[in-house]
């Protein structure tokens, strides 16, 4: 139309190609929050109150706003995460699923009864009432370490239970193991010297 009374078009068209480029690249962070948002809005990967960990991040989602999501660790410390980080990046929570697996390594001495010592971990297991009896707690012997035969105990529970749990296992586990006779081993090192020979007496 503009053509058609004389008016040069073709420094037009460029000037709004240049200036609509401009706006673009002015907003595209913009753009990109707001579409990180609606993606969390619509797909909600966590909920308010969930423990997970988030670009690099890791604690209790206080708030999901429109362009950041908020965070309370377990030190009670607060951390903001912009929303386009947090859908850019690997989402992992630890609330989601209604049973968690606790694994937990013992170590016992290499001089130690393996079938002992597994007998006094499945006691303390079947003796707390936060270890859920189906499936049965895994304990099995994970590594043959440096100083010590590394046994895994792996029994599931519920995610509001996990911490509390560990704790008082770690502690029980141990305390049993000695009373039953085996021993908790500690990283050592054995020197060895050698004599040198005596040199030789000058001709």
């Amino acid at each position: 139309m503009l053509g058609l009374f004389g008016i040069p078009t073709t420094s037009f068209i460029a000037v709004l190609g240049a200036a609509g480029l401009a706006v673009g690249l002015a907003l595209q962070g913009t753009l990109s929050y707001l579409a990180a948002d609606v993606m969390l809005l619509v797909f909600r990967p966590f909920r308010v109150g969930d423990y997970v960990e988030i670009a690099g991040a890791e604690g209790s989602v206080d708030e999901v706003g429109v362009f950041t999501t908020s965070l309370d660790t377990l030190q009670n410390v607060h951390i903001v995460v912009p929303n386009s980080a947090v859908w850019g990046a690997t989402i992992k929570s630890f609330t989601k699923n209604e049973v968690r697996r606790n694994d937990i390594t013992i170590g016992i001495s290499y001089g130690d009864d393996i079938g002992r010592a597994i007998g006094p971990i499945k006691r303390t297991l079947a003796s707390d009432p936060r270890v859920l009896k189906g499936p049965e707690p895994l304990v099995a012997v994970s590594d043959l370490g440096e100083s010590s035969v590394d046994i895994l105990v792996g029994p599931d529970c519920t995610p509001g239970d996990y911490w509390a749990l560990r704790f008082d296992l770690i502690r029980s586990i141990e305390e049993n193991l000695e009373a039953d006779g085996c021993t908790i081993p500690f990283p050592q090192r054995g020197v060895h010297s050698y004599p040198t020979s005596a040199p030789s007496p000058a001709a």
